[in-house]
């Protein structure tokens, strides 16, 4: 499953999970307002910055709704 970092009030995260959701995808939301959250992600990522998504099953880690749609939709 992909673990996607985002803020609800973030306008590329919503474009990023409208997508994922509009296309039956599984994800796991991971809101980075909790500081724990948010420590995680730079520890990942090396930036606070959202959306970033994590997909372990393929080793992909990515940042940037563009690119993230464009991957997604190498899985459908």
């Amino acid at each position: 499953m992909i673990d996607l970092f985002m803020l609800e009030s973030c306008p590329y995260c919503k474009k990023v999970m409208k997508y994922m959701d509009e296309n039956g995808m599984k994800y796991n939301k991971i809101d980075i307002s909790n500081t724990a959250s948010e420590e995680a992600l730079i520890n990942i990522g090396g930036k606070r910055q959202v959306p970033f998504i994590v997909d372990k099953d393929r080793n992909i880690q990515m940042y940037e709704s563009s690119d993230i749609i464009e991957y997604l939709k190498t899985l459908i």
